[in-house]
């Protein structure tokens, strides 16, 4: 029985992927990005600042990093607890010996609970991007979209309380989205997510809400992939955020403005005894030459003039 031909017959496929959100390119082809002074490669910092519910919830999916165990599960819920206590203090006591500015991930509920922790994060001259409102906040297809809006809304506007700043990244958990929000996100007014990894630079999206920039946030360099879950030392942490660091700043040599993602936990990278590590990695990338500290909101302003 031979196959229909109609299977074979996709009216949307085309280069790259199956949409019209931007046009596909190769990296190593496309019109060279210029950083400002003249910097080769920028090291973008994104720290996520969570608070998890004691009760998860699985639908659409229960968050990484959720309670797992009978609740209530106290010995997860206090090492979460950790990294808004202790940890984040840590880690914005080391960016700032290298006088580094980043990018703070933040759920809603975390301003509404610790608002003076949003202050303090704001004062030190940090951005704070949309983390949903809490780690139950999942985004997947099928919740709907005037859930989704919902959701968005509640978290822009729960950390525009805090800080007085309203947000102009998002980053989902788990970077996971529907098919709605690209074009929710752009309709409210924000600027740039960091939800998709399918580059190592920034693109324009052009959605039904509007234009949005996608700043690509890997998920493979985070501490929570190398430290918890391939279960690497904070040594070879370091030593394999120096190869990337290497690696990208060859090729901006020779193809133009890099950019190094790093995604920080405070209850993984913030305890006692990774944080000596993580300070000394800071500190080799600051003595670098042509290299810079960037927020996100701070690179998607240099490239989004040069994006067309």
């Amino acid at each position: 029985m031979s196959l229909d031909p109609v299977y074979l017959d996709y009216p949307h496929r085309k280069q790259g992927m199956d949409h019209d959100l931007y046009p596909w390119s190769n990296l190593f082809e496309r019109s060279p990005l210029t950083w400002a002074d003249g910097k080769r490669l920028l090291t973008w910092i994104v720290v996520d600042l969570e608070w998890f519910p004691i009760t998860p919830t699985d639908k659409p999916f229960r968050a990484p990093g959720h309670m797992q165990t009978a609740y209530p599960d106290y010995r997860h819920y206090t090492s979460r607890d950790y990294g808004n206590r202790v940890g984040i203090y840590r880690l914005l006591d080391a960016v700032e010996k290298v006088g580094a500015r980043i990018s703070v991930a933040a759920n809603g509920a975390i301003a509404q609970r610790y608002p003076q922790l949003i202050r303090d994060i704001v004062a030190a001259g940090h951005e704070v991007i949309a983390h949903s409102t809490d780690m139950n906040g999942t985004i997947a297809s099928g919740i709907g979209k005037d859930v989704e809006r919902d959701l968005i809304a509640g978290s822009l506007d729960m950390i525009e309380a805090a800080s007085g700043i309203r947000p102009g990244g998002w980053l989902s958990i788990a970077r996971s989205q529907s098919f709605d929000t690209p074009a929710l996100l752009a309709e409210v007014g924000v600027t740039y997510m960091c939800d998709w990894v399918n580059d190592d630079l920034p693109y324009a999206m052009n959605t039904a809400g509007g234009r949005i920039i996608n700043l690509p946030l890997n998920h493979e360099m985070s501490d929570r992939q190398i430290l918890t879950v391939q279960q690497h030392s904070a040594d070879s942490y370091c030593e394999q955020i120096q190869d990337a660091f290497a690696w990208l700043d060859g090729e901006a040599k020779a193809y133009g403005g890099r950019i190094l993602p790093l995604n920080i936990t405070p209850y993984i990278m913030g305890l006692p005894y990774r944080i000596g590590a993580f300070e000394r990695l800071l500190g080799w990338m600051a003595a670098q030459p042509g290299h810079a500290y960037a927020t996100g909101g701070n690179i998607v302003a240099q490239a989004a003039p040069q994006l067309g």
